[in-house]
């Protein structure tokens, strides 16, 4: 099963990520994007900005395209685009929603991270709460968009990953 957990930052996406690996014997964990590419010498902005999130964009195209079954992806295109939108909302996205469309078809499940009401992570100890909150809104938008299985976990990290451990039962 081809597995991509989504969300914006700090709502404990690579926390579920390594307790689902941990969980399923035999799954490859890809890291996410923005830290794969930072081992390999990418050097982003103190800013976030659309051209590195463009990057980070691609990099998880081919992270999809390249992995076979079995895999949890700690983030993916879909949530990552939600970053180019929240920075830029006048970006043209069309090319790249056809772009991902592929390629988040070969996906078996998203899991959606959102933040909680209340916040579990307090907005003092989040980096760009706005840019944050706004990704949030953004991904809840339009997740019900792409025609895939999506659950929305929520609760401790333990009950995140109990909750996608009986949807993929």
């Amino acid at each position: 099963m081809r597995i991509a957990i989504v969300g914006a930052h700090n709502v404990g996406k690579t926390t579920l990520a390594e307790l689902l690996s941990d969980s399923l014997p035999g799954y490859t964990l890809t890291m996410e994007p923005y830290h794969e590419l930072t081992e390999s010498g990418y050097e982003f902005s103190e800013m976030p900005n659309v051209e590195d999130f463009v990057i980070q964009f691609e990099h998880a195209l081919k992270q999809i395209a390249t992995l076979e079954k079995d895999v949890i992806f700690d983030r993916c295109p879909f949530d990552i685009l939600a970053y180019v939108h929240a920075v830029d909302p006048t970006r043209d996205l069309q090319n790249y929603f056809r772009e991902m469309q592929g390629v988040i078809a070969e996906l078996d499940l998203i899991v959606f991270v959102t933040i909680e009401d209340p916040d579990l992570i307090p907005w003092q100890k989040s980096n760009f709460p706005k840019l944050r909150l706004r990704v949030d809104d953004i991904l809840k938008e339009w997740i019900a968009d792409f025609d895939i299985e999506v659950i929305e976990v929520s609760g401790t990290t333990l009950e995140r990953k109990d909750q996608v451990l009986r949807k993929m039962r």
